[in-house]
């Protein structure tokens, strides 16, 4: 399994990190062991003082492909969840300033919570869908994936010229503006269109 990562997928968060707008989409991995899944906690890193949660739309690839024309990408996937890409801020943050890769920010071990995937017919339309992130009950980050610079079958196409995709592949979408520390103690909760799919603690 593959995770792949889309940075920087809507403009509102683009703004508030002070990014420039990509002219085309900005692509990074984390490893299998960044996945947490069944709602266990988060054990936040000693090696970093400024984790961030960055919740996100994931697509779950159901079949092998590559050079996928993007009018036929909508017969590889067939359903998504949602999960927190957590990025070591600080670690991401040096790497950037020295033009290196941010692996050690984004893949670190548990970078990954993600819920568990659901049918895309359970959705009226994958281009309005809307979803959120609560922080000890507090609403942090909203969004809606008609807010999207790169749209799923577009990313799906873009991907798959450089990358064959395989079945069970996962594909975090990109995040939306309200980006934050998370600390110990934490307790986060994700939606899709109000439906909670994730519930765990910051350890």
């Amino acid at each position: 399994m593959k995770i792949i990562g889309v940075g920087r997928n809507y403009v509102d968060h683009i703004k508030e990190l002070n990014n420039a707008v990509p002219t085309s989409p900005v692509i990074f991995f984390k490893p299998e062991t960044a996945v947490i899944t069944r709602n266990q906690p988060f054990f936040y890193p000693s090696f970093s003082n400024d984790v961030h949660h960055e919740v996100e739309i994931i697509i779950k690839i159901c079949k092998h492909g590559k050079n996928i024309e993007e009018r036929f990408a909508n017969k590889y996937f067939e359903q998504i969840g949602i999960g927190i890409d957590f990025t070591a801020r600080d670690l991401q943050s040096e790497a950037k300033s020295k033009g290196l890769p941010w692996t050690l920010a984004k893949g670190f071990n548990g970078s990954a919570p993600i819920s568990d995937f659901y049918p895309l017919s359970n959705y009226d339309d994958l281009n309005d869908i809307n979803f959120h992130l609560e922080i000890d009950g507090r609403n942090v980050q909203n969004g809606n994936t008609s807010l999207m610079i790169y749209k799923v079958p577009f990313l799906i196409a873009y991907i798959s010229q450089f990358i064959m995709l395989k079945k069970g592949d996962l594909i975090f979408t990109g995040t939306p503006k309200g980006v934050g520390p998370v600390q110990i103690g934490n307790n986060l909760k994700a939606y899709i269109e109000g439906e909670k799919l994730l519930d765990f603690n910051v350890r």
